[in-house]
């Protein structure tokens, strides 16, 4: 090995003697981790990736937030994450693009309505806002600003009718009984959000190294250094996991099992050059289950080449959104159709031939103007990532193994809208800094709890898009 002066690694990258704390990943939640512990005052950080920030999965998602969630804690963290977004956005002259035009839950059934009716009640109690419910088209709804993130509205706006719901969203097919329109939700510039605080980081002290951790020593004390590509020792106090789909690998470097799996995911952006996609769109999803209408030839094909569940019943939560500004031609959408489940990620991610047809006919369920290219994709690319996550779904945040290991991962579909508050929280924990009170619900100690454990149901994915 290597000790303590600077050195060359493998890659190339100069690789500091000495640290106060190593973060491997290099994700969002890796510079927000870094990023916030600069802001607590320390500034000898050294972030280290064999890849590029923010190019394995945080620039893979829909970019999006919202304060809408099913339990205390996670309503807490994502509350504290918005109001971080929003003071960054402040501060950095809105430099990542924020909007708040929140999210919008469509059914085509009745049932499903109350359903969400009810927990929407729920999580408004939770301390999510208010909900205000319209039974009349000409009611006191107020929309949402195009641009901005300004607006003092919370809680979510329940449309009881089809009529109601299309008298606000009049792109919104017929079908549709009734929505859910979240209000503190929206999107930003993941990429720019992350290039900030990295920014932001470095300017403070911390350093962003190319280079893989390939091993981690400790004594009785706790955590004592770490090797970079095999030759380079950096002596450190603390270390922190924000590997992404790469946590459970990196525990494994400090003797723990990281209790996660990883679903592979995809994404649509195309080209609506027939404005099937209303740009004025909040986030929107489709709440249903549904069946795609496939001409004789297509079923004829489908089941040739093996997709024979693409004929049946497919999953809830097709969703989308605008991208870009109001005169952007783009939009995005996803539909996660059937999670393939892997312990150990790997890329590159192969990219299902059929994803971009699928996408676009599920999205014409609530926006029949997607029809028009039912005949024809438009321009698109697909991409893909992981969602990494826990039995629970809820993230890993704090203490594990030897003193002075950290762990802040399992993100999930959710990495973009938590990694401030999942950063601040992590960079708490290193510095001994004062932890607010939904701090105990992310750690891993949870999973020692027999009750706990039983007590996690199917449900507890609630919450994923």
């Amino acid at each position: 090995m290597i000790p303590l002066a600077r050195t060359t690694a493998a890659s190339g990258a100069t690789i500091p003697g000495s640290a106060e704390v190593v973060v491997c990943g290099a994700g969002i939640a890796g510079i927000s981790t870094a990023f916030h512990l600069t802001r607590l005052g320390v500034h000898d950080v050294v972030v280290v990736d064999p890849r590029p920030p923010l190019t394995l999965t945080s620039d893979k998602s829909t970019e999006c937030y919202r304060n809408w969630w099913p339990t205390p804690h996670m309503v807490a963290l994502m509350s504290r994450s918005i109001d971080l977004l929003e003071a960054y956005a402040d501060e950095s002259n809105d430099r990542f693009s924020l909007t708040r035009r929140g999210y919008l839950y469509v059914t085509a059934d009745g049932t499903e309505l109350d359903r969400m009716t009810s927990d929407a009640h729920l999580i408004a109690s939770l301390g999510a806002g208010s909900v205000r419910t319209h039974t009349k088209a000409s009611g006191v709804y107020q929309p949402a600003d195009l641009g901005g993130y300004s607006s003092d509205l919370t809680g979510a706006d329940v449309f009881s009718s089809g009529d109601t719901l299309r008298n606000a969203f009049p792109f919104i097919g017929d079908q549709a009984v009734g929505g859910i329109h979240v209000r503190r939700a929206g999107w930003l510039s993941a990429q720019q959000l992350g290039a900030w605080m990295l920014e932001e980081a470095i300017t403070a002290g911390a350093e962003c190294l190319t280079g893989e951790i390939t091993s981690v020593q400790s004594d009785k004390n706790g955590i004592t250094s770490v090797v970079v590509d095999g030759q380079a020792t950096v002596t450190c106090k603390s270390f922190v996991n924000a590997g992404g789909p790469l946590a459970k690998a990196v525990g494994r470097l400090v003797g723990v099992e990281v209790p996660v799996h990883s679903e592979i995911h995809q994404k649509v952006s195309f080209k609506d050059h027939k404005a099937g996609f209303h740009r004025s769109a909040p986030v929107v999803i489709w709440s249903d289950p549904q069946r795609i209408s496939w001409s004789p030839d297509e079923h004829d094909f489908l089941v040739e080449t093996g997709n024979e569940s693409f004929l049946g019943e497919l999953p809830r939560f097709v969703h989308g959104r605008p991208e870009g500004g109001t005169e952007s031609p783009w939009a995005l959408g996803l539909w996660d159709l059937i999670p393939k489940v892997t312990a150990t990620p790997e890329w590159p991610i192969e990219v299902d031939s059929l994803y971009p047809e699928l996408v676009m006919r599920g999205l014409t369920a609530m926006l029949p103007a997607m029809s028009a290219y039912c005949d024809g994709l438009p321009e698109h690319t697909v991409d893909g990532g992981y969602y990494t996550k826990t039995i629970d779904n809820i993230p890993l945040i704090g203490p594990i193994g030897p003193a002075g290991s950290y762990l802040c991962a399992a993100l999930s579909g959710y990495g973009i809208m938590a990694a401030c508050a999942a950063g601040e929280l992590t960079a708490l924990h290193v510095a001994d800094g004062p932890l607010p009170p939904h701090a105990d619900a992310f750690r891993i100690e949870r999973f020692d709890d027999p009750t706990y454990l039983r007590a996690i149901t199917a449900s507890a994915s609630a919450g994923q898009i």
